[in-house]
């Protein structure tokens, strides 16, 4: 089975609709904790050993709310060594806040160091076994499955597999979970000119723990960038109400990276997730 919905919610680490939490925010969601929102997410390189009273600002929110983490420079695609004192801090980070669950991108960074540049990887099958087998190092050490998440890519790779084949190859080799982002799927949909909603069919309902969900630059009519700095998408909603069909109300976390527009905006992007949840856990109790 892969793109049948599981009943099994307790395969979820959070529920609901989540917010990144970002330093420009902190003291205006502080001051007044939204209750739609429902888990955060954050880059653990930025909070690592961050203390004193950002540390302390930090842990309002933990206390407050499920947190995720979403890894910005572990380069598990790279071809430097693993670095395994990163991922055994980021261990000690999730046990010091109760992290939930650790994700990161299936991708390389540049030079050889935390620039937090994601940088795409071949699409064959010694990449699959080279990043697999350093995926499975990583949770030997966090001593619990992690995510990997599907990223966008611009230029044609040396390839020998398409990105899905690729990314599921990955999956199972790796035997980890995975954190759709369905923005992603838009834009690179748009940009390599395939089907999206074949693309999600495609996907494994039983490795699906959550979905991101964010903005992108529209360059051209055949060219997206995925900034994470714009509103989200009408396409990009319309393939999340697809995801809810398909998989249920899989908990879904809003991205903006930059571009801070209002909170209220955020918001109301985080409110129409959990419409569309709300639509979804309907739709499920009509057909019982």
């Amino acid at each position: 089975m892969t793109n049948r919905r599981s009943d099994n919610d307790n395969r979820f680490p959070v529920h609901g609709a989540g917010l990144g939490l970002r330093r420009p925010r902190l003291d205006k969601l502080m001051a007044d904790p939204p209750a739609d929102v429902d888990f955060m997410e954050v880059a653990p390189e930025n909070w690592i050993h961050v203390g004193g009273k950002l540390g302390k600002k930090f842990r309002f929110f933990t206390e407050r709310y499920p947190f995720v983490i979403h890894g910005l420079s572990l380069s598990i695609g790279g071809p430097a060594p693993l670095d395994e004192q990163l991922v055994r801090d980021i261990r000690g980070f999730m046990q010091e806040h109760d992290i939930r669950m650790y994700s990161e991108h299936l991708s390389a960074c540049s030079d050889d160091g935390h620039l937090y540049d994601l940088m795409p990887i071949p699409f064959t099958e010694e990449a699959v076994r080279h990043v697999a087998g350093r995926v499975r190092r990583v949770q030997d050490i966090l001593g619990q499955r992690m995510a990997l998440e599907n990223v966008s890519y611009y230029a044609p790779l040396d390839t020998s597999m398409n990105e899905r084949e690729f990314l599921l190859a990955v999956l199972e080799e790796a035997d980890c979970d995975l954190m759709l982002d369905i923005n992603t799927i838009v834009v690179n949909s748009i940009n390599h000119g395939y089907d999206a909603g074949d693309f999600l069919c495609a996907m494994p309902a039983e490795r699906i723990r959550y979905f991101h969900l964010a903005g992108h630059y529209v360059e051209d009519e055949d060219l997206r960038i995925d900034t994470h700095g714009t509103p989200v998408d009408e396409q990009a909603w319309k393939l999340l109400a697809d995801a809810y069909r398909l998989f249920g109300p899989v908990p879904t976390l809003l991205e903006r990276d930059f571009n801070f527009p209002p909170l209220e905006e955020l918001l109301d992007e985080v409110r129409r997730i959990k419409s569309l949840q709300l639509e979804s856990n309907r739709r499920d109790a009509a057909h019982g």
